[in-house]
């Protein structure tokens, strides 16, 4: 039961990451600062991945649910 769930928490994340190829997050960064005067600029951090990585993880995650399971 263990397998199944984390394959197809897996595929789950495959599937997100072939819709959603990529995200932004902005930082502030002070460019001029003279005494009381500050001037800041928001700069823009593109993170970006391959669709194919998602399609990567979808097929992991269906061999992970269909190897059979090792018992010891």
């Amino acid at each position: 039961m263990r397998k199944r769930t984390i394959g197809f928490s897996i595929i789950a994340i495959g599937i997100l990451m072939m819709i959603y190829t990529g995200f932004n997050y902005v930082t502030t960064e002070k460019v001029v600062d003279l005494g009381p005067i500050e001037i800041n600029a928001d700069k823009n951090h593109p993170v970006q991945w391959s669709p194919i990585v998602g399609l990567v993880l979808i097929f992991g995650g269906v061999a992970v649910m269909i190897t059979p399971r090792v018992k010891s």
